[in-house]
C-alpha cells in the first residue's frame, strides 16, 4: 500500500493544506469528527482514501500531515476549525 505524508509550511501553505484536507474529506466521505458512516458506499477503490488518511483504533481517520509554522494563530485556525477533532 501506498502512504502519503503532506507537510504544509508557513500561513499560505497551512491555509490552502486545511483547504486541501477538507476536500479530501468530502471527496471521500469522511465527516469532520473523523468518522466515516456505514451507509457510504465507496466502491472498488474502498482502500483508496487509506493513502492519505490512517485508521485509529477507534475507528477515525486522520490525515497524514504536518503542519509548521513559527506564527501560531495561523495552526490555531486548523485547531479551531471544524475539523480539529
Amino acid at each position: 500500500m501506498r502512504e502519503i505524508i503532506s507537510i504544509h509550511i508557513g500561513q499560505a501553505g497551512i491555509q490552502v493544506g486545511n483547504a486541501c484536507w477538507e476536500l479530501y474529506c468530502l471527496e471521500h466521505g469522511i465527516e469532520p469528527d473523523g468518522t466515516m458512516p456505514s451507509d457510504t458506499t465507496v466502491g472498488v477503490a474502498h482502500d483508496a482514501f487509506n493513502t492519505f488518511f490512517s485508521e485509529t483504533g477507534a475507528g477515525k481517520h486522520v490525515p497524514r500531515a504536518i503542519f509548521v509554522d513559527l506564527e501560531p494563530t495561523v495552526i490555531d485556525e486548523v485547531r479551531t476549525g471544524s475539523y480539529r477533532q
